[in-house]
Formats: structure tokens, sequence, C-alpha cells
């Protein structure tokens, strides 16, 4: 079956009893038990429930993995995967990642011992000198937050399994519509399902996907123990989020491609970072990896001042300012001060955030409409 069927049908079967086309919310916290010590599938809804498993079973069928655990945040599902380090290891990571990445690399498992080394994720030769022997795992972005930098995850994979390291890709961005790194040799695939799985900005969540049986039971083993899963309503909505996925993506995705080269026109914009547009570093690599669009997320630098970028994101009617990403609504936003502005200063200026970046996320609404509104902002940014 193809993406958007599948998206609707597996792990959606039709109730039972009542046969409910939309299966119902089971808000549960424990189930019955045939005998003392004999486990059924579900025992407590830490460990299992049957909504949070209906998403899981979706998802991993549109990622192609064997398995998906839902979390109650993308930075709960990051955590787990970190969990499987212990002291002494070294991770290798990107430099153009969500800022909340960033904290939890830099500020919180350093603390355990783990050390952390921030590359340039498209440079491979530079990637292959930061790998040492207690290098564990390799951590990506495609397209990168918020410059939109476009990391060869095929390639990548095959270096850091050279070195016996794990390949983390957090998949937000382009979501399985467009691109399915378990398919280009990455281990695990991480998700804010808040993101674009959800699509409705009301659903808070976490997953991830992995090909592997072992390494899934070791996943596993770690969200039981710690107990961040997903809330069963939030899995109802992000399941409900799925079935529209691909139909929001790919129209999310052209009418970005059109903002974009609108931008690129425009006399106050020094730069627009978007992996559609033929100028952008990877391109090429996008257009390879990515399925028939390049995502529905973009930035770009004003040729002005940090105060004419604050002006021009408080100016906007249309475009929300918002962090998060994703929905249905378009969103706006100054990473320096606000997604990225746990990254220490100096990271964020030799990674290329600038105080003129300005990044956004386009929703639903009419091209002509977002066009008009980000024109109207750029002329009160300058007046």
């Amino acid at each position: 079956m193809q993406f958007r069927t599948r998206a609707i049908h597996v792990g959606q079967q039709t109730d039972r009893e009542t046969g409910a086309v939309v299966p119902p919310i089971h808000l549960a916290t424990t189930f019955v038990q045939s005998a003392a010590g004999i486990y059924a599938e579900f025992d407590y809804s830490r460990s299992g429930n049957p909504t949070r498993k209906a998403f899981e079973t979706t998802l991993a069928d549109l990622e192609g993995g064997i398995g998906a655990l839902a979390f109650a945040t993308g930075m709960a599902a990051t955590h787990c995967v970190t969990m499987l380090l212990s002291a002494g290891d070294h991770v290798v990571a990107g430099t153009d990642l969500y800022g909340g990445t960033y904290r939890l690399l830099h500020k919180v498992i350093d603390r355990a011992g783990i050390r952390v080394s921030p590359v340039r994720t498209d440079d491979l030769g530079a990637l292959e000198r930061a790998f040492t022997p207690q290098t564990k795992l390799l951590w990506l972005e495609s397209p990168g937050n918020p410059l939109m930098s476009i990391t060869d995850i095929e390639a990548c994979a095959g270096l850091a399994h050279r070195h016996s390291a794990l390949v983390g890709v957090d998949n937000t961005f382009a979501t399985p519509v467009l691109t399915r790194p378990l398919s280009l040799g990455a281990d695990i695939v991480m998700h804010s399902a808040t993101k674009y799985l959800g699509g409705h900005s009301d659903a808070l969540g976490g997953a991830l996907v992995v090909k592997d049986r072992p390494l899934f039971e070791r996943l596993y083993f770690l969200q039981n123990a710690t107990g961040a899963v997903m809330a069963p309503l939030e899995a109802f909505l992000c399941s409900r989020g799925l079935k529209t996925l691909e139909l929001r993506v790919r129209e999310q995705s052209r009418t970005a491609q059109r903002i974009a080269e609108h931008l690129a026109a425009h006399p106050r914009v020094r730069r627009v970072r978007y992996p559609g547009l033929a100028a952008h570093p990877g391109h090429a690599v996008a257009a390879r990896q990515m399925d028939g669009a390049f995502g529905a997320m973009l930035s770009f630098e004003i040729d002005g001042s940090l105060e004419q970028a604050k002006r021009l994101v408080e100016s906007t009617r249309l475009f929300r300012l918002a962090v998060s990403l994703g929905a249905v609504e378009s969103l706006v936003e100054q990473p320096a001060t606000m997604s990225h502005s746990s990254y220490d200063a100096e990271a964020r200026r030799s990674g290329g955030i600038s105080d003129e970046l300005i990044r956004v996320s386009v929703g639903l609404e009419a091209f002509e409409d977002l066009r008009d509104d980000l024109d109207a902002a750029l002329a009160a940014a300058f007046s």
C-alpha cells in the first residue's frame, strides 16, 4: 500500500466491540490480569497502552522500522537515546541542531562524564576526524535547525558504522513523507511528534523508531524504567495527525518553495536558506535524499540589524510569533533570542546563527496571503 493509505489504516483497526471506525481512547492506567505473575499484552499504562500502541504501530510502518516508542516530548525521546551511553563515551553531533538538543548534549549529559564534539555534519572530512575509539553515537539533523543544512545521511551512517557507533537522526523537519533515515542506514529515528506528526499545535509528544529488535528492547527498557511516556489523549491526536501527514507536508512544501523563491528576490533579504533553492549548499544531496519536495521550513537573513529583525517578527499578522513548527498555521521566530537562545553566544556565532536570522514554518494558508504578510512585515521592519 502507498504511504497515505498506510497512514490511515495500519495500526488503526475498527473497534471489535462496537464497530467504531476510529479506535477509542484507552485512558485506563491499569489492566486486569488472568492470574498472578501471568501478564497479558497490557498491564500498566507506563509499560504499554492500546492507544499509544496504535500510534507507535502506524509510525513504525511509515518509517520502515520494526517498532516505535512514543514519549511525552521529543526531548524525552532524545534523552532516552543518550541513556544508552555510559561515562567515558563520546558523542559526535551536528552544529545545526535544535536548541533543546544542544542544551541536553552540552549542558546535561556532559555532567555524567559523556563528552560531546560539535561538528559540521555536511563536512565528511571533519566528521571523520572527530571520531575516536570512545565514540558511541553520531547525532544528525537534516535539514538542520535553523540553518537548513543538508547532511548526507547514508554517507554519515556508513562512516559511523565503520567506527562501531550508532546513528540517530532527528527527522522532525523532513518527516517520513520526505526522508526515511532507517532506509539510508540510520539506527534510530527521533521525532518531536508535537510538530508535523500531530500537526495542529495541540499535542505534545516525541517518538523513536528503530529497525533492530535488540536495540528496540534496550530503548524500551529505558523508557519503561524512566517513565516519560506519551499519554493516551496525545497518542490519539498524533494518530489522527498521521492520517493527513502526507497531504499537509507536500502542500506546505509547495508553498515554502514559492516563499523561498520570493524572498530570494527581495532587496531587503541578504540570504535565504532553503534546500529547494538550486543555490542552497547540499541541494543536490537533498534532491536525492528527500522524496520529491524539500520541506516546509526555511530561514532567511535580512540585510539589517538585530532590532530590525525583532521588528519584522513582531510585525507579521498571519505568521504567528511563536516557537515550534510543523502545524497548519504558519509561525515565525528569531532563533538567536527564541528557539536557539540556549546556545552559548560563541557557539551561535561560530555556527552561523546570526542575530538577523529569521526562521519560518510555512503552514497551510494561501501562498499569496503569506507572501503579502512577509512583504508588509519587511516594509515595517525597515520603515
